[in-house]
């Protein structure tokens, strides 16, 4: 009988402290879309070919890291945008705007005529999202 006291005790220990909420432990970060400032593309495609597409950006600050891209598909038209995850809980230093950092994804030609490329490039001053805008023909 004392056993199972024991046992019960333990059980309770455990499920108690499994409810603890000690969610603060973590990283402090957010994401951010950063403006594309260049964009490296093929002038053509070729129907069922594999292309790598480098977009490069400004890293705003030594707490922005490239997280990955938003990729946004509507029939042949594509809205591309970098994605940066930004560290919150230090003090972040302004990086000059000097240093373009290159990243890079594939893109798969599929059965379209050509392809329309949205590469998002910041607001304006009336809050509106500005693209570099390429449409890129496809070849047999």
């Amino acid at each position: 009988m004392k056993n199972i006291k024991i046992i019960a005790l333990f059980i309770f220990t455990i499920c108690l402290s499994s409810c603890l909420n000690d969610d603060d432990a973590g990283i402090n970060f957010s994401y951010e879309l950063v403006p594309i400032e260049e964009v490296s593309i093929p002038d053509q495609f070729v129907r069922g070919d594999t292309y790598e597409i480098t977009a490069s950006y400004f890293r705003p600050s030594d707490c922005h890291s490239f997280s990955g891209f938003d990729y946004d598909r509507v029939s042949n038209e594509r809205t591309v945008s970098v994605v940066n995850v930004i560290v919150n809980d230090r003090t972040c230093e302004n990086l000059e705007q000097t240093d373009l950092v290159d990243v890079s994804f594939n893109f798969l030609v599929g059965f379209e005529d050509s392809y329309i490329f949205r590469f998002w490039q910041g607001r304006n001053d009336q809050g509106e999202n500005q693209f570099l805008v390429m449409e890129i023909p496809v070849v047999e």
